[in-house]
C-alpha cells in the first residue's frame, strides 16, 4: 500500500474514532458496504473521481438519508469524499471501518485480547480442517448458510464480537475466509498499537517464556507485540516467528533444511 492510500485510510480512521463504537454502528457500516457492492451504478457514482468531494459526500447523504444513524452517515459520507482509486477500494474502506468498530467495541468492554485470541484460534481450526475450509470458501453456498455454520460452531464459545467478525469474514467474496481473518487480526493488533507476531513452536510456551519472547520482539521491532502461538511438532525445537511478511527462522527443522540446501547447491 502506498503512502497516499495509507493517508486516506488514516483520515477515515480518525473520522470513525471520533464516534462511539457500538455493534449497531458496525452493522450499519457493513450494510452500506453491502449496498454499494450490490448496486454497481451507485457504487461507481459515489466513487466517481470526476465529481467533487462535496458532490460525492452529498450523494452518499442523499442515498442513505435516514436509513442509518448520523454516525454511520458521517463515516460513509467522508469515505465517499475521499478518492480511493476505484469503487472497490471505497467498499473495502467502509468494510475496514465496520471491522474496526467491532474491535473498538470489544476494547471498550475490556475484551479485545479475548476476541483477538478467539479469532486466531478459529482461523487455525479452519486452516486445519479441509472440510470446514471448503465449506466456508464455497461461493456457491448462500452467505447466510455459511454464517449460520459459524454461529453454530461458536455458539456459547466466543465473545459476540468474535462471532460477528467471523460471520462477516464469511460474507467477503474476494478472498478466502482464512485470508480475511488474517487481515482482521492485523487490525486487532493495530487497535492496541501492536505488531502481530505469529510464533510456531514444537511445544506450548510457559507464561515466562512468552513474556521473554514478547519483550525480545518488542525491543527488536521498536513497539509492543501481540503474540499468537502455534504448536507444530515438526519444527523440532526453537521457534519460527512471522511478523507481516518477515520470517525469523530459529527452528531446528529450519536450520537442518538450510544446511541441506547448502550441501546440495
Amino acid at each position: 500500500m502506498n503512502a497516499a492510500a495509507e493517508a486516506r485510510l488514516s483520515e477515515l480512521d480518525r473520522v470513525l474514532d471520533a464516534r462511539e463504537f457500538t455493534a449497531d454502528l458496525a452493522a450499519e457500516l457493513f450494510a452500506v458496504a453491502d449496498l454499494l457492492t450490490g448496486q454497481t451504478q451507485l457504487r461507481n457514482a459515489v466513487a466517481d473521481p470526476t465529481s467533487s468531494a462535496d458532490q460525492r459526500r452529498e450523494l452518499a447523504s442523499a442515498v442513505l438519508g435516514s436509513r442509518v444513524s448520523a454516525d454511520a452517515a458521517a463515516v460513509a459520507g467522508e469515505a465517499a469524499a475521499l478518492k480511493w482509486g476505484s469503487p472497490a477500494n471505497l467498499v473495502a474502506a467502509l468494510e475496514r471501518q465496520g471491522v474496526r468498530t467491532l474491535f473498538g467495541t470489544a476494547q471498550v468492554a475490556g475484551r479485545l485480547d479475548s476476541v483477538e485470541e478467539e479469532l486466531f484460534r478459529f482461523a487455525r481450526s479452519v486452516a486445519g480442517s479441509p472440510e470446514l475450509r471448503a465449506a466456508l470458501d464455497d461461493r456457491n453456498a448462500p452467505v447466510a448458510a455459511r454464517q449460520q455454520l459459524i454461529g453454530d460452531l461458536l455458539a456459547d464459545r466466543a465473545k459476540p464480537e468474535t462471532v460477528a467478525l467471523a460471520q462477516r469474514a464469511a460474507a467477503v467474496q474476494t478472498r478466502s475466509f482464512e485470508a480475511v481473518l488474517d487481515e482482521y487480526l492485523k487490525l486487532a493488533a493495530a487497535a492496541q498499537q501492536r505488531a502481530l507476531a505469529v510464533v510456531t513452536v514444537a511445544v506450548p510456551l510457559s507464561a515466562a517464556q512468552k513474556a521473554r519472547l514478547m519483550a525480545a520482539l518488542s525491543r527488536q521491532l521498536g513497539r509492543p507485540v501481540s503474540l499468537q502461538v502455534l504448536i507444530d511438532p515438526a519444527v523440532l525445537g526453537g521457534a519460527r516467528v512471522r511478523v507481516g511478511d518477515e520470517v525469523i527462522e530459529g527452528t531446528v527443522a529450519g536450520r537442518l533444511a538450510a544446511a541441506e540446501h547448502e550441501l546440495t547447491k
